[in-house]
């Protein structure tokens, strides 16, 4: 899959996006695609933080663990995650916009195997548009959430 790149602005500070963003277990009361998150590591978000999220998306209800793989500290974050035979990786990056915050989200999946690659040459292109949805939805609740703690 190539990779998705959403952005959006924020109305409230970056610090308290960041603040948003990283808090994991307040994640399904922000995110309204996100069922349950189960944090595995202790409460800070750093390198190797890693948690089990079940989340709907395309009428799917899914479980994927996800391991904190780069953090620049206010700024950005790598989220990286294995399933069915693909590699994800997400990375959020976050700065001054104005009054505001831009949000930015980069999403791809890397698939192993012949069958991996076979799957995501037929539908990569058919599930594109509703990746870029559902992130942009994402994006949007995150804000939402943001904007409101002001």
């Amino acid at each position: 899959m190539n990779a998705i790149t959403v952005s959006r602005h924020v109305d409230a500070p970056p610090d308290r996006v960041w603040a948003i963003l990283t808090d994991l277990e307040h994640s399904p009361e922000v995110i309204r695609a996100i069922g349950s998150v189960e944090v595995h590591t202790g409460p800070s978000f750093d390198v190797g933080t890693r948690w089990t999220e079940t989340r709907t998306m395309m009428g799917r209800t899914a479980s994927e663990t996800m391991e904190v793989t780069a953090v620049d500290p206010g700024r950005s974050y790598v989220v990286e995650a294995g399933s069915g035979g693909t590699h994800y990786r997400s990375e959020f990056h976050i700065g001054p916009d104005g009054g505001g915050t831009a949000l930015t989200m980069t999403f791809a999946g890397q698939p192993s195997g012949l069958g991996g690659r076979i799957m995501a040459a037929t539908l990569g292109r058919l599930v594109a548009g509703s990746t870029r949805k559902a992130l942009a939805a994402d994006l949007d609740d995150i804000a939402q959430a943001s904007e409101r703690s002001r």
